[in-house]
């Protein structure tokens, strides 16, 4: 390789130097999450005064973040920092309403505490919910680093500019993809490997609905996929496994593929 080659790669180091690492900023949104939920943390505070500058400090670092990101107006990252801060007894009762819908949902949860610390839905969502409320503020590169950082750890891809309403529940989550202009209203349930997709992914689509809208009360089971920013799902339907669908279906419609099943006994002669 040419020294020019070795110039051009240095200057580029050398420009992108300022910007933590996607681990320091996913590590930022973890302790947002152990701040919230101690369940989730193994820090511990002697007393208030202590817990008040531990959050002093997550939000130098969020500010030290969203300045290096370069993204807006440097005059505006404070301002950025105090606003998501305020938002954080918002998105807390938001998530619990994810970890109440949750933990009712699922015969197999014991306890509101197994929901926080061991499903890798509510993890997904927790990140989510961080993201998209980053997002909102004008910040773009940092909620999808937040947010595919929770799609390598869970499985769970969400775009952090879907709006996604409260009582979430994702269960078991593997494969789910959630695209950027998804509307989610209330009460949803996902299982694994459903896809809320677009129909085309052009580059000229960009800033354009591309992806479905699914109403309140909608449940839809592993595997299906819904398509197209006119698709919506009414409220009250449900979806069954492996249903592609790229049309808008009314309330309490139930929608489901019947695939041809054979069975037969293996002893018998061919």
């Amino acid at each position: 390789m040419s020294d020019d080659f070795f110039g051009y790669l240095f200057k580029k180091r050398d420009r992108n130097s300022q910007m933590p690492s996607n681990e320091v900023i996913a590590n930022w949104a973890a302790k947002i999450v152990d701040l919230l939920y101690p369940e989730h943390s193994v820090t511990r505070f002697e007393n208030k005064e202590e817990l008040v500058a531990y959050t002093s400090r997550l939000k130098t670092e969020l500010l030290l973040i969203a300045s290096a990101s370069g993204e807006g107006k440097a005059k505006d990252y404070q301002e950025l920092t105090h606003q998501f801060f305020e938002q954080l007894p918002a998105l807390y009762e938001l998530l619990n309403t994810d970890i109440s819908a949750i933990y009712k949902g699922d015969p197999a949860a014991v306890s509101e505490f197994e929901v926080i610390r061991t499903y890798p839905g509510f993890y997904a969502i927790c990140f989510y919910r961080i993201a998209h409320a980053l997002n909102t503020l004008g910040l773009r590169l940092i909620p999808r680093i937040l947010t595919e950082h929770a799609h390598s750890r869970t499985g769970i891809d969400i775009h952090p500019a879907a709006q996604i309403g409260k009582y979430f529940y994702i269960d078991h989550g593997t494969g789910i993809v959630i695209g950027e202009t998804s509307i989610i209203g209330e009460h949803v349930k996902l299982y694994q490997g459903v896809t809320l997709g677009a129909m085309s992914v052009k580059k000229e689509f960009a800033g354009s609905r591309r992806h479905p809208t699914v109403e309140d009360r909608v449940v839809i089971y592993s595997g299906a996929t819904i398509l197209g920013g006119d698709t919506t799902i009414g409220h009250d339907s449900v979806i069954g496994g492996n249903v592609w669908l790229t049309e808008s279906v009314d309330p309490y419609s139930l929608v489901y593929h019947s695939p041809t099943i054979t069975i037969r006994n293996i002893k018998e002669k061919n």
